[in-house]
């Protein structure tokens, strides 16, 4: 009697995680998945902090600034579930507010794309009329984590609209890429305890 009872109760048991496996598959990014664009709807407070190096030369090769920049930077992204955020940031840079400018700016918006696996990418682009000049982007590679409240993050490329190198090499327009070393990490604004 025992040994059917214990059938019975591994048989149910081998069901139930059978359908938690498939309930996990077909979760929150659809079937065989677990992310998706709307994995990130709402807000995200979010906090960067790295260096800017100096600019990149079409080889590849970086050549630095005068002086490395140590960036800090707070920031609420809103998400809509379907690819698209705005952006409203403060960020100092060397020890200075970016552009002068001591308020947030709200003059950024972006892309961005979740993978099943969790992983994407995010692209912050400033527009006209902020402390920032327009057409400064930021890329970045991120992660989905604590089942969607938490983004980690690493910037892969960043635009810069003016500049030159220490030596010379390089200047900005004519070649554009900054080498930095930046990482933002955003978690879930929850209000009243509710996501």
């Amino acid at each position: 009697m025992k040994i059917k009872h214990l059938r019975i109760l591994s048989a149910t048991a081998v069901a139930l995680l059978s359908l938690s496996g498939a309930a996990q598959a077909g979760g929150p990014g659809g079937p065989g998945g677990l992310c998706s664009n709307a994995t990130l709807k709402g807000p995200f407070g979010f906090i960067g902090h790295g260096e800017i190096l100096g600019l990149i030369a079409a080889d590849g090769s970086v050549h630095a600034y005068a002086t490395t920049s140590i960036l800090d930077d707070v920031a609420l992204v809103t998400f809509d579930g379907r690819g698209n955020f705005s952006r409203t940031d403060f960020g100092v840079i060397g020890g200075l507010p970016k552009g002068g400018q001591i308020t947030f700016n709200p003059n950024q918006s972006g892309t961005y794309t979740v993978n099943s696996d969790c992983t994407g990418t995010m692209k912050v682009v400033y527009t006209a009329g902020g402390a920032v000049p327009a057409g400064v982007e930021t890329d970045l590679n991120i992660v989905v984590a604590a089942d969607g409240t938490l983004i980690e993050s690493v910037v892969y490329r960043a635009v810069t609209v003016s500049g030159a190198s220490a030596d010379g090499m390089v200047t900005c327009p004519s070649n554009c890429e900054q080498a930095v070393q930046e990482s933002f990490e955003g978690k879930k604004v929850v209000v009243y305890g509710f996501r």
